[in-house]
C-alpha cells in the first residue's frame, strides 16, 4: 500500500507515518515541500508517487490566526482538501481528509454524533467544515475522519507541551472552565484511521479518545500526572480568555459509526494522556 501523508511534519503526520510506513512505501512531505494549496503542485506529486492512499492531515489550525485571514484560512483548508480530493479521485486513491470538531458551534449539552448538523461559528470552523464538502464532492468515496483538541509528539506544541511550559514560569496559570471537548492523542488517532483505511470505511466518523472533560480539568489532570500538582490554576470563563475567534463551549464528539465498521473505540482521554506524558519522560512515578 502506497500512502502519501500531507503535513507529515506535524504531530498527527509524525503519528501516521509511524502506522503506515510498515504497510508499504509511504511518503509525508510538510509545506515546504508540498503546498497543498498549489494544484499543479499537488498534481506533480501524486502522479509521481502514484499513492493507493492520501491522508490529508495538513491545515491551518490556527483558530485566531483563521479569524484574521479568512482568505488564507480557506485557501489551505477548503481549496488544499479539494485539490487532495481531486487529485485521489483522478489516479483511484483513497482519500482521508482530517477534520475537527469546529465544525460545531457548541450550543449541544451532549456530545455531537456524525448525524449531527454541523454549525461553525469561527472562521476556522467554516474552513474545515468547506473542506469536508469539497473533498466528499470531488471525491465521493472518501472517509472524513473528525477530531479534537490534539496532542502528539510531533509538530510545534500542543495544550500539554503548553501547560507544562507555563508550569515552570513561576505565575499562576489561567485556564477557561468552560470549554468542554475530547482530547486525542495522535497515536491512538493514526492507529484507527489505518484501521478504518484497512476496513474500508468511507463517509463520516469521529476519531476521538472517549470522555469529556473542560480545558481548566484537562489542564489539572496534566500538573498532576507530572508531579506538579502544587502549581497554582485559576479557572477563567472564555470571555476573560481575550481571543479574536469564537470556541465552541462543548464540541465533544463521540462516535456512532466506527464499530459499525469493526474498529474498536479509543480508550478513555486520562489513559492516553498518562501515556504520553511517560513517552515524553514528563509521567512522575505512582501518578495515575
Amino acid at each position: 500500500m502506497r500512502t502519501l501523508i500531507t503535513g507529515g511534519e506535524g504531530q498527527l503526520g509524525r503519528s501516521l507515518l509511524g502506522r503506515f510506513r510498515p504497510r508499504g512505501e509511504t511518503d509525508a512531505p510538510d509545506v515546504d515541500r508540498l503546498d497543498v494549496a498549489d494544484r499543479a503542485a499537488v498534481a506533480s506529486f501524486v502522479e509521481r508517487f502514484r499513492p493507493d492512499v492520501i491522508v490529508h492531515a495538513a491545515a491551518w489550525t490556527d483558530v485566531d490566526g483563521c479569524e484574521r485571514d479568512p482568505k488564507r484560512a480557506f485557501l489551505v483548508n477548503e481549496i488544499g482538501a479539494s485539490v487532495a480530493a481531486a487529485e485521489a479521485a483522478r489516479v483511484g486513491a483513497k482519500l482521508v481528509l482530517v477534520s475537527t470538531d469546529f465544525v460545531f458551534g457548541g450550543e449541544s449539552e451532549r456530545a455531537y454524533t456524525e448525524e449531527d448538523e454541523p454549525r461553525p461559528i469561527s472562521v476556522y470552523g467554516a474552513s474545515k467544515l468547506a473542506g469536508e464538502r469539497a473533498a466528499a464532492a470531488a471525491a465521493p468515496g472518501s472517509l472524513i475522519a473528525r477530531t479534537a483538541w490534539l496532542y502528539g509528539e510531533g509538530g510545534t506544541g500542543n495544550f500539554v507541551r503548553s501547560i507544562l511550559g507555563a508550569a515552570g514560569s513561576g505565575r499562576p496559570l489561567r485556564v477557561v472552565d468552560d470549554q468542554f471537548g475530547s482530547p486525542t492523542y495522535t497515536e491512538d488517532l493514526a492507529d484507527s484511521i489505518l484501521a478504518l483505511v484497512l476496513a474500508g470505511a468511507s463517509g463520516l466518523c469521529h476519531v476521538v479518545n472517549a470522555g469529556e472533560t473542560s480545558r481548566f480539568v484537562f489542564a489539572r489532570r496534566i500538573l498532576d500526572l507530572s508531579g506538579r500538582a502544587e502549581v497554582p490554576i485559576e479557572p477563567i470563563p472564555t470571555a476573560a480568555s481575550d481571543r479574536p475567534a469564537p470556541r465552541p463551549a462543548r464540541s465533544t464528539l463521540r462516535s456512532v459509526r466506527l464499530e459499525r465498521w469493526g474498529v474498536t473505540p479509543l480508550r478513555p482521554w486520562e489513559q492516553a494522556l498518562a501515556e504520553y506524558l511517560d513517552r515524553i519522560g514528563e509521567r512522575r512515578p505512582g501518578r495515575v
